[in-house]
C-alpha cells in the first residue's frame, strides 16, 4: 500500500491550507447551545459560499464530488487551525447526510442535502430510547400508519441539539409481529411537527446539547420514510456505519491535535513535582510519547479504513475499531492532561469548557458510550470482522 499523498493532493492541501487561514473565523465560539448553533450554520454557510461544502458529496446535491482522501486532506488541515468541532452540524454532516445519498429516494435527496451543505438546516438523531440503547434494536417508540402519515408516540433520548434542530433521523418501530431486527421503519422528522417536545439534559462537564424528546399523536408523512416501512434496520446499519466509520475522521484529527497541545503544555508548565516542567518528568515524558504514537497508528487505521470505504458506498464494520481505539485514547489523553494541569485546573472556570481540559475529560467518557458503546464494538469486531461465534 502507498501512504504518500500525489502530487495533486499536496496541491490540494496547500489550497485547503490557504483558504482556512484566509477565512477562519476571528470571534471566539460561544459556549452555549444557541450561540454554538448559529457559530456552527454560520461558518458553515461561508464554506458553502467558498466551495469547501461537502467535499465528497456528489456534485448534483451541491457537493464538489472529491475523494474521501481529500475529504481526510480537509479535516487534517482544519484541525491543525484548532478549529472546535462541528457539534450542530455533525449529524447532518457526517451521517445523516451520507445515509440519504446512499438510501433514501431523490426528491429527498434534493429536498434535503443542499441544505445540510448550505448551513440552512441542523439535524438531530432519534435512536435511542430509555430502554434502547446499545441493544439498539429493542426500540419500542411506535408509529401507525395513518392514511398518507405515520403517527407517532413515545420518547427518545440523548438527542443532541434536538432543541435547536431542523429535522431528526427517527428510528420508529411500525411492526411488533416479527423478530425485534424488523419493523423498525427510519423517517425524517420535521422538528417543527406538533406534538413534540424536546427537554435539556445537564451533563457532568455542564452542556446542555443532549435532550430527551416527547412525541404525542405527531404525524409525519409516509413521503419522509427513508427506504420501504419496516426496512428501517437495514437503513440504520447504514447510519451507523457512518457514524462509526467515516464520522470519527475529524475526530482522531482533533485529537492528534489535542496530544501536540498537551505536549507543548508539558514543555511549558511546571510538573507534579513542583520543581520542573512537567514533560521532564519520567512517567509523564513516557505517557506522551505512547500518547503520540497511539495517536499514529490511529491515523494508520484512518487511512486504511479511507481507502477501503473508496471501494464501497458505505463503510464496513471495520470502522468500529477506528471507534473502539478512538474511545480509548480519548480517554486516556483525557486522564493524563488531568495528572499534568494537575489542581491548577480547578481554579480555572475556561478550562471546564469541553474544549478546555477539565471539560474535556469529563467529556471523555461518553466517548465509549455514544455512537454504540465499546462493549458493542467488541462484538461487531469478533463477530463480523474475526468471525468469532456470538
Amino acid at each position: 500500500m502507498d501512504l504518500d499523498f500525489t502530487k495533486e493532493q499536496v496541491e490540494f492541501r496547500d489550497q485547503v491550507r490557504t483558504w482556512l487561514v484566509e477565512n477562519k473565523p476571528r470571534e471566539v465560539r460561544p459556549r452555549d447551545n444557541e450561540g454554538i448553533r448559529d457559530y456552527d450554520m454560520a461558518w458553515q454557510q461561508t464554506q458553502w459560499k467558498g466551495g469547501w461544502a461537502g467535499i465528497a458529496w456528489p456534485t448534483e446535491y451541491g457537493g464538489r464530488g472529491l475523494t474521501l482522501l481529500q475529504q481526510l486532506i480537509w479535516y487534517e488541515e482544519y484541525a491543525a487551525q484548532g478549529f472546535p468541532g462541528i457539534d450542530a452540524n455533525f449529524v447532518g454532516l457526517s451521517h445523516a447526510g451520507p445515509t440519504l445519498i446512499t438510501r433514501a429516494s431523490e426528491e429527498q435527496k434534493t429536498l434535503h442535502l443542499p441544505k445540510i451543505l448550505k448551513g440552512e438546516a441542523i439535524w438531530c438523531q432519534g435512536f435511542s430510547e430509555p430502554e434502547a440503547g446499545s441493544d439498539l434494536a429493542s426500540l419500542k417508540m411506535k408509529a401507525v400508519v395513518d392514511g398518507d402519515s405515520l403517527v407517532v408516540n413515545g420518547q427518545k433520548i440523548w438527542t443532541s441539539f434536538a432543541m435547536h434542530a431542523h429535522y431528526q433521523e427517527l428510528l420508529v418501530r411500525t411492526d411488533n409481529s416479527g423478530t425485534k431486527h424488523k419493523g423498525i421503519t427510519w423517517v425524517i422528522c420535521d422538528m417543527s411537527t406538533p406534538g413534540i417536545e424536546a427537554r435539556p439534559i445537564r451533563t457532568i462537564e455542564g452542556g446542555e446539547e443532549f435532550c430527551e424528546v416527547f412525541y404525542d399523536d405527531v404525524r409525519i408523512p409516509l413521503s419522509n420514510v427513508v427506504g420501504e416501512i419496516g426496512s428501517g434496520w437495514s437503513v440504520a446499519m447504514s447510519t451507523l456505519s457512518f457514524e462509526r466509520g467515516t464520522a470519527f475522521t475529524a475526530n482522531q484529527v482533533r485529537l492528534a491535535k489535542v496530544v501536540e497541545d498537551l505536549i507543548d503544555f508539558a514543555r511549558d508548565h511546571v510538573g507534579p513535582d513542583g520543581r520542573r516542567a512537567a514533560i521532564e518528568d519520567d512517567e509523564i515524558s513516557r505517557r506522551l510519547a505512547r500518547a503520540r504514537a497511539s495517536v499514529a497508528s490511529l491515523r494508520a487505521m484512518t487511512y486504511v479504513g479511507i481507502c477501503e470505504n473508496m471501494k464501497s458506498d458505505t463503510p464496513g464494520p471495520r470502522g468500529s475499531m477506528l471507534k473502539l481505539h478512538y474511545a480509548d485514547l480519548c480517554k486516556e489523553v483525557a486522564a493524563l492532561a488531568m495528572d499534568i494541569v494537575g489542581v491548577d485546573a480547578l481554579r480555572d472556570s475556561s478550562r471546564w469548557d469541553k474544549n478546555g481540559w477539565v471539560g474535556n475529560y469529563l467529556y471523555s467518557f461518553s466517548q465509549s458510550i455514544g455512537g454504540g458503546t465499546s462493549e458493542i464494538q467488541r462484538n461487531i469486531i469478533g463477530e463480523r470482522v474475526l468471525g468469532l461465534p456470538r
